[in-house]
């Protein structure tokens, strides 16, 4: 059997509800397509709800209690075994065009980082990098999401190739100049969008490993739609906010739930309890007064326009995925590429009052869009409810292609529940979070109908019938009648734990 090439094609930060085969509010015609030709898995989930875990555990199979890059500003440290080392040994070639965020943008003696101030905007230094990165013999790198500051590496480096010699205009300062106050609308012109940059850089590379007959796994990693809220026109007016769904907080929903829930819907909370640092946790703040631009407080008017202008961005990015299957098929390579569409997490757009992301592990942070196409191997416009995890990407990849799977990767083999032939590989699936050492630390268990959330050292916290409760309004955690339900869900979440342990080395016979 010929070996499968691989494409990993990721968004950042996307609801699992924002493709148009299953919202009509929406267009992402390629995405659809991907639907229509592959299978669709609606229960599929993060193993941490912010951005460098999750892109951890993509690249290691591994959890990141387990890896150690456990939360943003951390770094996964380069001694981890990487997926990549595994297919360049078989003869594969590997890479990654776009986002990696493995590494913190602040460097210190002890853990130096490629993705930090001020080698991130050494453009001298990214003109000549050519080593591995994390099991990547290839990468071609950015940082930064829509006009952020953080512009450089191998971005800014094709913008003045395409002779976008005024890029800086286009980012905030200190490397550019833009109005930190702008909202909505992204002046760049689209052909110098990221997106623009990534779908063609795939492409070449596509080209470069057809013509070189070389197999391949390849990572295009997307930026959006993770907010700002900013895109190029016309996609900025694509969608009425009028015509849209805007999700809200529902009166008294939090009344069940952890202090820290309510207090978001405050004017002005004090979560100095739950700190351990002069720092603020990454979403335990007031979403009432969340800020946008130079505005300190989002209006009714805003709540709405940011989600037209999330679903623009996701529409936009949409069309340069189109580019990169449209480029497989002319190369001749989509019958024999195995292509997975996810995300590293999910995002809040006023779900339970909520903007972005944080410590919450409702549905819609920690569940994925995830599909996988595959001609003749993978079902085509099937939906499963089979469980799904992002730790299980990597030695699924490598089973798929023939390889053998280490020791030390913890996430499962879910090719037979791609092909069709088995039903589920998992029954649950565990999402992690933590912000400091040990204050904010908290973790879920959910199976196919019940969800439960522990946090360290504390007597509250969450279950949530899936089944009867989609929507999470109704926390069972201190209701008498679910007494038994929540000692039987901490026993399997105690076996599920037990169950992801690692075992890097595997136990010599009669030893």
């Amino acid at each position: 059997m010929k070996k499968p090439n691989i494409l990993l094609i990721t968004s950042d930060q996307q609801h699992w509800d924002t493709i148009g085969a299953f919202n009509s509010e929406i267009h992402t015609p390629n995405l659809d397509r991907l639907v229509g030709e592959g299978t669709t898995f609606t229960r599929a989930y993060c193993p941490n709800p912010t951005c460098t875990p999750s892109r951890a555990s993509i690249i290691t199979g591994m959890y990141p209690s387990q890896h150690g890059a456990w939360t943003l500003g951390t770094k996964l440290l380069e001694d981890r075994h990487c997926v990549g080392e595994d297919f360049g040994k078989a003869g594969y070639k590997t890479a990654l065009i776009g986002k990696a965020h493995f590494q913190p943008l602040r460097s210190t003696e002890e853990y130096p980082s490629l993705e930090a101030y001020p080698i991130l905007q050494d453009l001298e230094l990214w003109k000549q990098f050519d080593e591995p990165f994390y099991g990547f013999d290839h990468v071609e790198l950015a940082r930064n999401h829509t006009n952020e500051a953080h512009v450089g590496q191998h971005y800014a480096l094709w913008l003045e190739e395409k002779g976008c010699t005024n890029w800086r205009d286009y980012f905030l300062p200190p490397t550019g100049t833009m109005d930190p106050t702008l909202t909505y609308k992204w002046p760049i012109p689209e052909q110098f969008h990221y997106n623009t940059w990534i779908a063609e850089r795939t492409n070449n590379l596509l080209e470069q490993y057809r013509t070189d007959g070389d197999h391949f796994f390849l990572w295009s990693s997307f930026f959006d739609p993770h907010p700002e809220y900013l895109v190029p026109e016309p996609w900025d007016t694509m969608y009425d906010p009028d015509d849209l769904t805007i999700p809200s907080l529902v009166p008294g929903e939090h009344d069940k739930n952890p202090p820290h829930f309510g207090m978001t819907q405050e004017d002005h909370p004090d979560f100095s309890h739950l700190r351990e640092s002069g720092y603020g946790i990454h979403g335990y703040r007031s979403h009432r007064n969340y800020e946008y631009g130079g505005k300190p407080k989002l209006t009714e008017y805003d709540k709405k326009k940011l989600v037209a202008t999330y679903y623009g961005m996701i529409s936009m990015m949409d069309r340069y995925i189109g580019k990169i299957l449209d480029k497989l098929d002319e190369l001749g390579l989509a019958d024999n590429t195995i292509i997975v569409f996810t995300t590293d997490h999910g995002h809040f757009f006023g779900q339970h009052g909520l903007q972005a992301k944080g410590g919450f592990h409702y549905e819609d942070l920690i569940k994925l869009p995830f599909i996988v196409r595959y001609p003749g191997h993978v079902p085509a416009g099937r939906t499963s409810e089979a469980i799904q995890s992002l730790v299980d990407l990597a030695p699924t990849f490598l089973s798929l292609c023939g390889i053998p799977v280490p020791h030390a990767m913890t996430g499962l083999d879910q090719s037979e529940v791609w092909k069709g032939t088995a039903s589920s590989a998992r029954d649950h699936a565990i999402c992690e979070f933590r912000h400091e050492a040990t204050t904010i630390h908290q973790k879920t268990y959910v199976d196919h109908r019940y969800k439960i959330t522990i946090y360290y050292n504390q007597t509250y916290g969450e279950i949530f019938d899936l089944q009867e409760d989609p929507n999470e309004l109704n926390n069972l955690w201190d209701d008498p009648a679910y007494a038994e339900l929540k000692s039987s869900l901490m026993l399997k979440y105690i076996w599920a734990e037990l169950g992801k342990e690692s075992m890097p080395m595997p136990r010599i016979w009669h030893a």
